[in-house]
């Protein structure tokens, strides 16, 4: 049987499809999670078309120097200062030349990019770091667990290795390997990296500060939290070794931050659309959602826990 629950986000496709798969699709069953889990190439297939990855949209500014310029499905984030600019994600291999015209539009250039960062090192995030890198000379920094997979193209990732050209995307050099606490400083932006495995091991939670029209905005970036169909997560075989702890860890620092501004690697997490709406008429307020942050975190650990105690309560095999 199908399960249609909410909008799945890039690599946080738990249970089921968004209803905007069904376009794809005469039949009005769709993939079940078994399927989704069995076969990666639907799963990544499906989800670019239902939350248009790589559909391109306008970029907008956030607060000070914080601009969006991602593609209508997954974000990407412009910290334009004094000294050049910081880049926080692509999307999937392809998407640099969209990014590249939403930082036109904005009245920048790529070229200004100094620094480039990310949540985690997915191809829908990190696809086109090594066309972003060529053009701009940018420094790459990545979280520890997470430099191999973006130098080996995503060979080395735990669920999607063996599989690696669906959610790979071309190697590229690391240049500063970050760790948790480490910062990230240009002009007068200073982000802050908390390393939030789970999704992947080297996730990593960004929280830095900005300032519009002279009051201070706190800011997070959150990651790490979401499993995708065919990670198990708890269990005597996780997909990797101490999965569920880090989890659990995960969930509790992204309960301990208290943002006003918070921005999802995927824009249906954070409604992009209806806060780029609001923002034309209520300016930054449109964009303050502490309430909204709440609720992520709480919809993200409350689906882990379901996901745990549907695996544990799976029949053992005998012996086992």
């Amino acid at each position: 049987m199908s399960i249609l629950l909410s909008p799945i986000a890039a690599a946080v496709l738990v249970l089921a499809l968004p209803a905007a798969a069904q376009e794809l699709s005469a039949k009005p069953e769709l993939p079940t999670k078994e399927q989704l889990a069995k076969d990666n190439n639907l799963f990544l297939t499906i989800a670019r078309k239902a939350l248009k990855w790589d559909v391109p949209t306008e970029p907008v500014h956030i607060a000070g120097p914080l601009y969006f310029v991602g593609t209508a499905g997954l974000s990407s984030w412009l910290f334009a200062t004094s000294e050049g600019h910081i880049l926080l994600n692509t999307g999937m291999p392809g998407s640099g030349p969209m990014i590249v015209d939403s930082i036109k539009k904005l009245g920048f250039k790529a070229e200004d990019i100094k620094i480039i960062i990310n949540g985690h090192g997915h191809a829908d995030h990190a696809g086109d770091f090594a066309f972003m890198k060529k053009l701009s000379g940018a420094q790459l920094a990545i979280m520890e667990p997470d430099v191999a997979m973006i130098e080996d193209g995503g060979k080395s990732d735990f669920h999607y290795g063996k599989d690696w050209k669906i959610m790979g995307q071309p190697p590229v050099k690391v240049d500063r390997v970050l760790r948790d606490g480490d910062t990230v400083k240009l002009g007068e932006v200073i982000l802050t990296a908390y390393n939030t495995p789970g999704h992947t091991r080297g996730s990593t939670t960004w929280v830095t500060t900005v300032v519009e029209g002279g009051k201070v905005y706190s800011v997070a970036f959150p990651d790490g939290g979401g499993f995708n169909p065919g990670y198990r997560v708890a269990g005597p075989a996780p997909s990797y070794s101490g999965m569920t702890e880090d989890y659990r860890r995960t969930h509790h620092t992204w309960e301990m931050l208290k943002p006003d501004i918070w921005g999802g690697h995927h824009t249906e997490y954070f409604d992009l659309e209806g806060k780029r709406e609001r923002a034309k008429t209520e300016g930054v307020a449109a964009w303050v959602d502490p309430e909204g942050y709440r609720r992520f975190v709480a919809g993200k650990k409350s689906a882990f826990e379901k996901e745990v105690d549907e695996e544990l309560s799976e029949p053992q095999a005998e012996g086992k």
